[in-house]
């Protein structure tokens, strides 16, 4: 038995040893190169959730120029899907009963035709399973006013697109309309639509050379996966950006807690996560730490309370979304910087 303990006793000894060493060990960088997803200075970068989306209807153009009057250097936050002509515009949702004022999924819609009809885009209506379950609702404020694309603040030269509607807007509009902020992408729609998006994302991103600056997304595996396999095979520039699905992120925060961060190596550029999930705190300075080991930024959705937005700023976070860019604007001016 003294020769078995002994024995025992040497080989945790080396698992101690070797963990020990994992642990010391430097990261290398995940994302290769300047990652435009990290902070520019001391405060976190204001991200525009849907262009923030209690101001104005979300993921619509005015509701980004609203966001770009808050702050010129914003980083928007859209969600897209591809339509039955095959364009990607600008939705939260993949059907049009909840924000728009007819019904369907963006799939059996031709972006043309939403376009001839003047869809209106500024909507939250009541639906069920993405269907339309009851009256139509046009968009208010908190404060129960109305808003229309008359309404905004646009950039000197530019006007609105028409007078009461909120037309839909295309992914490719978004990047021209802001040929200097950051955007993030999250595609909607999964399996072959999600594919089919992705194919025609990428192309949009090469005709306006944009994969400097815009980050792609999605919560549905497949998607990421496709994400790991054209950087894996270099079928995108060494600039491509994406953020990780649930399982990514999640193998992250395992490993970074276990201080085997090293054996993460997904060549993705930001994580973009709740404060809290299943009761565990994501929102530390040692996640955010831990991610610039690796060369990686960390922002947190979706933030619209002060003394969160102070405490993510007091962490190191990169980026907070908010539907409020106005009031992250004041906790930032607030604070001095």
């Amino acid at each position: 038995m003294k020769k078995w303990l002994k024995i025992l006793l040497i080989v945790l000894a080396a698992v101690i040893a070797a963990y020990l060493v994992v642990a010391l060990l430097p990261r290398g960088d995940n994302f290769k190169g300047d990652n435009p997803m990290l902070k520019d200075g001391d405060m976190p970068i204001l991200i525009a959730h849907g262009g923030g989306n209690r101001e104005f209807p979300d993921n619509t153009l005015e509701a980004f120029y609203n966001a770009y009057s808050v702050d010129k250097n914003v980083m928007m936050e859209t969600d897209v899907s591809i339509t039955k002509d095959g364009v990607v515009i600008l939705s939260h949702d993949t059907t049009l009963d909840r924000k728009t004022n007819v019904t369907g999924s963006i799939a059996d819609w031709n972006y043309s035709d939403l376009m001839a009809q003047k869809v209106d885009f500024g909507y939250t209506n009541p639906t069920e399973d993405g269907r339309l379950s009851g009256e139509r609702v046009h968009f208010k404020t908190d404060d129960g006013v109305e808003r229309y694309p008359t309404d905004v603040t646009y950039p000197d030269g530019v006007e609105p697109r028409d007078q009461t509607v909120f037309l839909a807007t295309t992914l490719e509009e978004l990047i021209v309309a802001f040929p200097n902020n950051r955007i993030n992408v999250e595609i909607k729609q999964s399996g072959e639509l999600g594919m089919k998006a992705l194919a025609e994302i990428l192309r949009i991103l090469e005709r306006q050379d944009a994969f400097d600056r815009v980050v792609l997304a999605s919560f549905h595996d497949e998607i990421y996966a496709e994400f790991k396999r054209l950087q894996a095979a270099g079928e995108v520039p060494s600039e491509f950006m994406y953020s990780p699905a649930t399982g990514g992120a999640t193998k992250f925060f395992v490993l970074q807690l276990l201080k085997l961060d090293i054996f993460f190596n997904d060549g993705m550029c930001v994580f973009q996560l709740p404060t809290e999930q299943l009761g565990f705190d994501l929102a530390t300075k040692g996640l955010v730490k831990t991610a610039h080991r690796h060369n990686l930024a960390v922002h947190y959705w979706t933030i619209n309370d002060v003394e969160e937005m102070k405490h993510l700023i007091s962490i190191g976070a990169d980026g907070i979304m908010t539907d409020y860019p106005h009031r992250l604007k004041e906790v930032y001016d607030s604070m001095g910087k």
